[in-house]
């Protein structure tokens, strides 16, 4: 099969389209042609090899995926069939035209939806339905402030925050890109390249400040964020795509009595498979009655995932 193949840490460019032999399958596991794929910004940081999970060399990069079951197991749970669309988040390997997956990480698409939208479903609004519900405990009415609001995560944020009855703030560094959020449904629009994050969100909630923020962006907005939170308020620390760890002072959440929320869906999932999968099913549902609309930004071939990988990390 063909594979996109890092033989060493180092950057996308390193990655090589290579002739390789199919992943060896467990018995526990399916057998699944690649229809479509989709790239998080911790694929990149796994060939950079500055991601927790760090799996042996040689690999093909890629968390998640949509296709067709060829092959199942004979100890593999779950009732999949060859001939099943699915999409599977199996951790790597995903730029490949086949992989292997555990039936936990493997989830039915519904028969209205096509492989490229259903590639990029499970990390991007499994993370953020587990970050509103099992980790923010996000009710309805309350203000939701969204950082990176037009990221893949950040989108479904905003999405999934008007959907479950929030009051949205969606903050992204251009207009542009907050055209986007306003697309799906952003009740304010925080351009944070032209005004500022604390005085404008406490301006649009009557002085309390944001009840949840949603950040994958890390860096001086998750400082900023600190200062415009609501007692009780809860920062769900998501990522850190702008590159800086931030140290959190822990005055801010003492004076404004806040909680710092850490979400890892990965490791979250692993730990509560049965958690995930009740979650998945309720996603599912809403996208099968028209409720969700995945956003599908681009589509390349996968000889062209380095140019992919480039595009994800200078937009």
């Amino acid at each position: 099969m063909k594979a996109m193949i890092c033989d060493a840490i180092g950057e996308p460019e390193d990655l090589r389209l290579k002739q390789v032999e199919a992943p060896a399958m467990r018995d526990d596991q399916l057998r699944i042609r690649v229809h479509a794929a989709a790239l998080n910004f911790p694929d990149i940081l796994t060939v950079q090899g500055k991601y927790q999970h760090k799996p042996p060399l040689p690999f093909a990069p890629g968390m998640e995926c949509a296709g067709e079951v060829i092959a199942v197991g004979p100890k593999a749970r779950g009732g999949f069939r060859p001939g099943d669309r699915v999409m599977a988040n199996p951790g790597v390997g995903c730029l490949a035209e086949e992989v292997c997956a555990h039936p936990d990480k493997v989830y039915a698409i519904p028969d209205n939806v096509t492989f490229e939208a259903a590639a990029g479903f499970i990390v991007t609004y499994g993370t953020v339905y587990h970050a509103f519900v099992d980790r923010g405990a996000l009710r309805p009415g309350e203000s939701l402030l969204v950082l990176g609001a037009a990221g893949g995560v950040g989108i479904c944020a905003v999405e999934l925050g008007k959907l479950m009855g929030a009051q949205v703030i969606a903050a992204a560094s251009s207009d542009a890109k907050l055209k986007l959020c306003a697309d799906y449904g952003a009740d304010h629009l925080l351009n944070y390249n032209a005004e500022p994050i604390k005085e404008t969100v406490l301006g649009l909630t009557d002085e309390q400040g944001a009840d949840v923020v949603f950040d994958p962006v890390g860096g001086d907005a998750t400082f900023q964020s600190l200062r415009c939170m609501n007692r009780g308020g809860r920062l769900l620390i998501v990522g850190f795509a702008s590159g800086p760890i931030p140290e959190i002072p822990a005055n801010r959440l003492l004076l404004r009595q806040c909680q710092a929320v850490g979400v890892a869906f990965g490791s979250y999932g692993a730990q509560y498979p049965d958690r995930i999968r009740a979650n998945m099913a309720v996603l599912t549902d809403w996208w099968k009655h028209g409720m969700l609309k995945p956003h599908v930004s681009m589509t390349f071939p996968l000889e062209e995932a380095v140019a992919a990988m480039n595009a994800l990390t200078t937009r």
